[in-house]
Formats: structure tokens, C-alpha cells, sequence
């Protein structure tokens, strides 16, 4: 499983005179290659927690080969705009130099054209098809030619803002940090004017003739209210490929890493590949456990009332989720005036809570900060184990703006820039004994 800080390096491949820039990462036994959709820029991938957890999944039964298509994200920009053989001949790059032989491929949106067209092309590279979102015609995209000028109107008055988020990912249409971090993936996927004329290029789309001629196993999946590309695309191509199978899902998220179906749905895609399901549930992995919490959160709430009290705890998560970006931590969950999340380092855990106290007492906000490290096992969407029970004992135990760790987490940070005051041995609920815990401050702050 690919940790937080142990996130994939970004190479290129040389096609032509073109770079590619790819990622692969995963030790699963069969190869996958992810064809993104419209722009892409595979390191800010990592950066949306709930994207980095579903690349993380697909990593735990395959190894997975992702890339930036060319004229987008981190490959080379274009003078002209590249044909669709071209295109495929970018796939072929990256797999030669990520050496793999042959791979199942994963198409997005409109990268399940790209991966619809290699699968037929080049059956000897590939041994499966996954579609997701896709779509044989450009119309299951923009029906009609008023759509699609106004998605060029988009591009030219909104392109950067992540304001159409409402279209691509309605659950999240009221989420300030997914819509910074959408904002973010159009700026890094492309420039306004490139993703003009890449547009102008996909309205070009129409792979209906090459259907019949697919012959490796094919996995189509598609919401059924998806609001970006309409079901009836996903069922036409189901029932254009021979043998094809479509699994049709509840939703309306186009993006396949958001949803309460995620799972399911991943053992589907595992054992359509592998012929067994992912591996079940708890993962058992040794990390570091942060949890935190708002001083007085009750009385503030009732002082302030609902809206202001909303307005601040936004705040609040907005810049949780930034810190933990920029310290490479993996959000668990929310829990109402807090977090629960986890590290593959102490130290970067540590880091992050001292971050998250200076930034949020900037905004008159103070919490308290409970660090353990210990062995956790990971579940769908959340850690237990009793290095969690732990962790969240001693954050009760922590003062007001302090970041309180266990001596297991002070004994594996050693020369780090960081001082650590006894606090003395507390006895801690449900623990046997009583544990040693010490406040974790910057070094220069203390003589």
C-alpha cells in the first residue's frame, strides 16, 4: 500500500520527441493502465484525500501505470494537437518504459475512448477493458452544440475557479476545499486555450465502428444519473462490445472515487481482473494517529449561534485539510469539532499538529492535539485498533492549544527538529497502566 509519504514518483517516457510523465505504483499481480479523462495532472491527483485513498485501493491488487495525456498536466505542451494514433502511441511509451508487457486498461470519461481504441488496436498489450463514465460518442457528452458553447464560455470567463464542480461532482458542490483542490486540477491540467482546442478536438469523437471489433474482456460501469456523460453512452457501449458487462450504479457523481459505493465497487473492478475480490477489509499497518479537537467547542457554538458557528468550523476544516496536505497525512474522518487522521511518520504528525495549533489560534481558534503510534487496521472508511482508543485518550488529556504524544511517538522521533516537556505518567481509560506523555513544541521555542 502506497503511504503518504511514500507517493510515486513521477518519470517521464519518451515518445517520439514528447515526454509523458507517468506514475506507477502498487504490487498487485496484474498491471493496470489509467487513461485520465479530459486533463490531468497526476501529482495533484494526491493531493484530494479521497482520490489519493481510491489510487491507494487499486494499488492493493494491481500495479498501476498512470500518466498525463500529451498537451496536458506534466507532459510536454504542444504547438499542435495530437491525433489519436498518437495518442496511442504515448500508451505504448509508457508501458516500455514502466516494463509492462501487457496491462488491463482503465478509461475515464473521455479517456475511455483512448483505452477503448488501444484495447482494439492492440490486443496483444492488453488483456481487459474498464470504462467508466465513457462513451462511444461525443453527443453522450454535450448533446447539443449549445452545451458545448457553454462550456466554451466556461473555459474562457470561469477556467481555474472549479466552479463547475456542480456538473462533475454535485455531492461536492458545497465543499470550499474540493472545489480549491478542482480549481487547482484545471489550472495544472491545461491552460484555458489548450483546453479549448482539446475540446474542440474530442467533439471529434466517434469510436461507434472499432466496437464490434474489441475482443478482450470489458468492464463498462456508469452512474445512472450521471451528469457529465448520460447513461444511455455507458449501455450503448455495453451493448455494442461483444461479450461486454455493464454495472450500472445508483449516483450522480461522474468521478469514480466519490460515492458511499466505493468498495463494492472495487471488488467488482478487483475480481473482474484477478477473479477474486480485493483483499477484504482490515489491512492492518502501523501508523501514527492524530486526533483533535475545538477547546470549548459546546459553549462557542451556543455563544455564536449556528451560522457564525458554521462559518468558523469551515474555516476550521479548510485549513485542517490544508495542513494535512502539505504534511502528507491521510484524513480518516470529521468528527464534528475535530479530526481523525493518520501518518506513516511521527514526525510529519507531530509537525502537522504544532502547524494546525499556530494557524487556527491565528483565527481565535484553539484545539488540543493527541498523538500515538502504534499498529491500526484500515477499513473502508475509517482506522480502529487500540492505537486509535489511544490516541484519542490522550488528546482528551492535552491544554488548550498543546500537542500531547505518547512516549512511543517521542522515542521514534530522535533528532528531530522538535522539544518535548514531561507531562508525567497518566492513567488513561481502558488502559491496564498508566502511559508516559509529554507536550511536543517547536525547538526554538524552548531555551
Amino acid at each position: 500500500m502506497i503511504g503518504p509519504s511514500a507517493l510515486p514518483t513521477t518519470r517521464y517516457a519518451k515518445s517520439g520527441n514528447v515526454h509523458v510523465a507517468y506514475q506507477a505504483f502498487g504490487e498487485g499481480p496484474i498491471d493496470l493502465v489509467f487513461f485520465p479523462g479530459f486533463v490531468s495532472n497526476i501529482e495533484v491527483y494526491w493531493e484530494e484525500p479521497s482520490f489519493a485513498q481510491w489510487l491507494r485501493k487499486l494499488g492493493r491488487f494491481s500495479r498501476v501505470i498512470m500518466f498525463d495525456k500529451r498537451g496536458t498536466g506534466l507532459s510536454d505542451r504542444l504547438e499542435r494537437l495530437p491525433t489519436m494514433d498518437e495518442r496511442m502511441d504515448d500508451v505504448r511509451a509508457v508501458m516500455d518504459a514502466a516494463e509492462s508487457k501487457r496491462a488491463a486498461v482503465f478509461g475515464l470519461s473521455e479517456g475511455g475512448s483512448l483505452a477503448t481504441l488501444f484495447a482494439a488496436h492492440y490486443p496483444e498489450r492488453c488483456q481487459a477493458l474498464i470504462l467508466w463514465g465513457a462513451f462511444a460518442r461525443f453527443n453522450s457528452w454535450f448533446p447539443t452544440p449549445e452545451r458545448l458553447n457553454d462550456f466554451f464560455d466556461y473555459v474562457e470567463t470561469k477556467w481555474g475557479t472549479g466552479s463547475n464542480i456542480v456538473a462533475w461532482a454535485p455531492s461536492k458542490a458545497n465543499d470550499p476545499v474540493f472545489r480549491e483542490w478542482f480549481a487547482k486540477r484545471e489550472r495544472t491540467g491545461a491552460s484555458p486555450a489548450a483546453a479549448t482546442a482539446l475540446m474542440r478536438i474530442n467533439s471529434e469523437i466517434d469510436i461507434s465502428g472499432i466496437l464490434p471489433y474489441v475482443r478482450v474482456p470489458t468492464l463498462v460501469i456508469h452512474r445512472t444519473h450521471d451528469p457529465v456523460v448520460n447513461i444511455e453512452g455507458g449501455r450503448y457501449l455495453a451493448n455494442s462490445i461483444p461479450n461486454a458487462r455493464l454495472l450500472e450504479l445508483p449516483g450522480t457523481n461522474h468521478l469514480p472515487y466519490l460515492g458511499d459505493d466505493l468498495d463494492h465497487v472495487l471488488d467488482e473492478i478487483a475480481e473482474f481482473l484477478t477473479g477474486a475480490k480485493a483483499p477484504a477489509g482490515a489491512e492492518r499497518i502501523l501508523a501514527t494517529v492524530l486526533f483533535t479537537d475545538i477547546v470549548d467547542s459546546t459553549q462557542r457554538a451556543e455563544a455564536m449561534g449556528d451560522r457564525r458557528w458554521r462559518e468558523l468550523l469551515d474555516s476550521h476544516n479548510a485549513v485542517f485539510r490544508r495542513e494535512l496536505v502539505r504534511f502528507r497525512g491521510v484524513e480518516v474522518k470529521t468528527l464534528g469539532d475535530g479530526f481523525l487522521a493518520t501518518f506513516d511518520g511521527p514526525g510529519r504528525a507531530i509537525h502537522c499538529s504544532l502547524a494546525l495549533i499556530g494557524a487556527l489560534r491565528s483565527l481565535g481558534v484553539e484545539i488540543r492535539a493527541g498523538l500515538h503510534t502504534g499498529e491500526v487496521e484500515v477499513g473502508s472508511n475509517d482506522v480502529h485498533g487500540i492505537a486509535v482508543h489511544i490516541a484519542a485518550r490522550v488528546a482528551a488529556q492535552a491544554q488548550p492549544s498543546e500537542c500531547l504524544v505518547t512516549r512511543t511517538v517521542k522515542d521514534l522521533v530522535a533528532g528531530a527538529d522538535v522539544r518535548f516537556a514531561e507531562r508525567g505518567k497518566r492513567e488513561l481509560k481502558g488502559l491496564a497502566e498508566g502511559i508516559d506523555l509529554f507536550a511536543a513544541s517547536p525547538a526554538q521555542l524552548q531555551a
